[in-house]
């Protein structure tokens, strides 16, 4: 008996070990790459398996200087969104409350929150906090959060304004009621309104109701340019970009969580940020780019601009021309062709930024084979992560189409005895059964009906979760070492995503690399090489490195001149910034003192940062005369090379300083 009882003991703490022993796998498998801490290649972070063939560059030298460290000209700007002269704090008494309703996506809503509070300083109004049409107007979204909370904090907009405007929560009780009346004015403002219309038209009725509401669907609400004397608006438009309009805090613990994974294999990375979305496409005519039924579905959505008069042109267009003329989006194969003639290895971290990339994996498909590390949000986290910053969900019920029935075909043999004189021709098939694998998914109504149908539930849904996910993006794409937009332009032709993210880099921390390459000069070196595409000459590579390297300062008068005229968070200086100049007396002899005098006449910066910046200003560091350049350029820039032999071949410190100089000097 005693000998029985003690296999039981033995059996059951067996049991109780291996019970114990599957459930950490399980936790392994489900949380891997929560505490990474090395950047080996065997490591596997999430469904992402780091890959490094090459040895990571030496960060003494020009190499690693030219593809990952500062742009020198501009260490000396600095962020002061901080207002400049005499600013009033609101008073208590004010011209009544200003309600808003906004339709758009993610930098169209982000644009839009920033003009309206500029608006309610401007008639000296309260600001209700705004409504975001997209993620309220979409039935299965989550009933945790309200429209604006859904995206942004609430608690920290209203405090980090307190000095600026004053914000409620929601309108007074009897306006409540008197809008559900619609008994309140109602404004439905332009893109670029003035402010004379809002100071001659609207604040005359703000005065007369207390209450005014405005529809903003076109992503802003408030000219870009405003007058001199408007100055401190356009700062004020800064500290709501800036600094009021946080993320709430379950979106950036995420977002956080990835940058960290990110950066776990201790490498630096890149963003790329393709904005090749179906708007864009159709709006600026590059159906063509796509072979396939992705070229039917953009052509639908040009026909639709053009019938409700948002394209003034005609529906076929040639896309090839468009493309050659810097219109179209660079493709990510054409991306990566420039990254790896700039000097990028195959195993350099891309993270892939936007919430859509028309087109889905297949068009990135020649990026993954030029790049190992190609990764996006999805790679860096689970699918219970994503899912928990939607919030408590409705199921929503599938509404598949159901197998018609079979109906027995009634014979009727009278009739046919005596239908006339044989022979006669047999009846017509029956309708072909609609199955549901044939017409379930986005592209299934391109076979099926000439019209676009309406959105569906699931549709509506996943809008409102893009946000989400395009607001982690923007935090990595503003955190990353390096940033590469492959178009600049939404689907009305205005600045999008990236606009934002290079706006928001220039403000935060101008030194950071950010690429602003001109697609038409891209267009004709590549059109250069179209025969011959993945080996080119060292004339060829020499060029493609020459603009790359320019237009990370060239890019900035462009974008002053097309982006800023039409969205003033893409181009913040010189109104946001300040410059400082002591460094300079540190610098080595090889770094022109004129850099950065060259940059803050493009930049047009005249304002000295206060001395109490002073302290954050990092001196430039005087080994870096010692640079040398250990990137050779070769025509067989997609060969796989271990920098260790690369490194044999080191150039000459002339051709170093040359390097370096033309960087320095590409904003001339």
């Amino acid at each position: 008996m005693v000998f029985k009882s003690k296999l039981r003991w033995v059996a059951l703490v067996g049991l109780v070990l291996s019970s114990l022993s599957l459930f950490s796998h399980f936790l392994l498998a489900e949380y891997t790459g929560e505490s990474i801490v090395g950047g080996q290649s065997l490591i596997t972070i999430f469904s992402w398996r780091p890959r490094f063939e090459n040895t990571e560059v030496p960060k003494t030298s020009a190499l690693y200087r030219r593809l990952w460290g500062p742009v020198r000209s501009l260490l000396f700007l600095h962020p002061h969104a901080n207002p400049r002269g005499k600013y009033e704090a609101p008073g208590s008494q004010n011209n009544g409350f200003i309600f808003v309703k906004i339709q758009g996506g993610f930098h169209e809503i982000r644009n839009a929150i920033c003009d309206v509070v500029v608006v309610a300083r401007l008639l000296n109004a309260t600001l209700v906090i705004p409504e975001l049409q997209s993620t309220t107007s979409s039935k299965g979204i989550s009933t945790n959060f309200k429209s604006f909370a859904y995206l942004y904090n609430e608690d920290q907009f209203i405090a980090a304004l307190e000095k600026d405007i004053i914000v409620a929560r929601g309108l007074p009780k009897n306006f409540k009621a008197a809008r559900k009346k619609k008994e309140i004015p109602v404004f439905k403002v332009s893109y670029s309104a003035s402010p004379e219309f809002y100071l001659d038209i609207v604040l005359p009725v703000l005065k007369r109701h207390s209450v005014v509401e405005l529809l903003v669907s076109d992503g802003g609400c408030l000219e870009a340019i405003l007058p001199p004397d408007l100055e401190e608006y356009q700062r004020l438009r800064c500290r709501v970009s800036f600094h009021a309009l946080q993320f709430r805090q379950e979106v950036q613990e995420l977002a956080i969580r990835i940058l960290t994974r990110l950066r776990a294999p201790g490498r630096r990375f890149l963003v790329y940020y393709p904005g090749m979305t179906r708007d864009a496409l159709a709006y600026h005519g590059c159906s063509e780019l796509f072979q396939d039924v992705h070229s039917e579905l953009i052509q639908h959505r040009r026909s639709w601009m053009i019938k409700h008069g948002f394209v003034k042109g005609e529906l076929s267009v040639d896309s090839v021309k468009q493309h050659l003329n810097g219109s179209c989006p660079l493709k990510p194969e054409e991306v990566g062709i420039l990254l790896r003639a700039y000097g990028y290895s195959s195993d350099t971290i891309i993270y892939i930024a936007g919430g859509e990339t028309f087109g889905g994996q297949k068009i990135l498909i020649p990026l993954h084979g030029m790049f190992e590390n190609v990764i996006d949000r999805t790679s860096l986290s689970t699918a219970r992560e994503l899912t928990s910053i939607y919030g408590r969900e409705d199921c929503i019920v599938s509404t598949t189409h159901r197998q018609l029935p079979y109906t027995k075909e009634e014979t009727k043999l009278d009739s046919w005895k005596t239908s006339g004189p044989r022979p006669r021709p047999l009846p017509p098939p029956p309708a072909r059964a609609k199955y549901p694998y044939n017409i379930e998914g986005w592209w299934g109504w391109v076979a099926e009906i000439d019209k676009e149908p309406g959105a569906t539930v699931m549709e509506l849904r996943t809008n409102a979760h893009k946000l989400l996910w395009e607001a982690i993006d923007y935090i990595i794409s503003i955190e990353a070492d390096v940033f590469f937009p492959g178009f600049d332009r939404d689907g009305k032709g205005r600045p999008n995503f990236a606009s934002l993210v290079m706006g928001h880099r220039l403000y935060q921390c101008a030194s950071l690399k950010t690429f602003r390459p001109d697609r038409k000069t891209v267009a004709t070196l590549l059109d250069e090489i179209r025969d011959h595409l993945y080996q080119a000459n060292k004339t060829w590579l020499s060029s493609v490195r020459g603009h790359l390297s320019r237009s990370i300062l060239d890019g900035l008068t462009e974008s002053f001149s097309n982006s800023k005229p039409h969205t003033f968070l893409s181009h913040p200086v010189p109104e946001c910034s300040c410059m400082s100049y002591e460094p300079l007396k540190a610098s080595h002899r090889s770094f022109s003192p004129s850099s950065p005098l060259k940059a803050q006449v493009s930049l047009g910066i005249e304002n000295r940062c206060p001395a109490w910046m002073d302290n954050d200003i990092t001196l430039l560091d005087e080994s870096e005369e010692e640079l040398v350049d250990d990137d050779p350029i070769s025509g067989q820039f997609f060969q796989q090379s271990n920098s260790s032999e690369v490194g044999a071949e080191m150039g000459s410190k002339e051709d170093a300083r040359m390097e370096d100089q033309e960087e320095l000097e590409g904003g001339d």
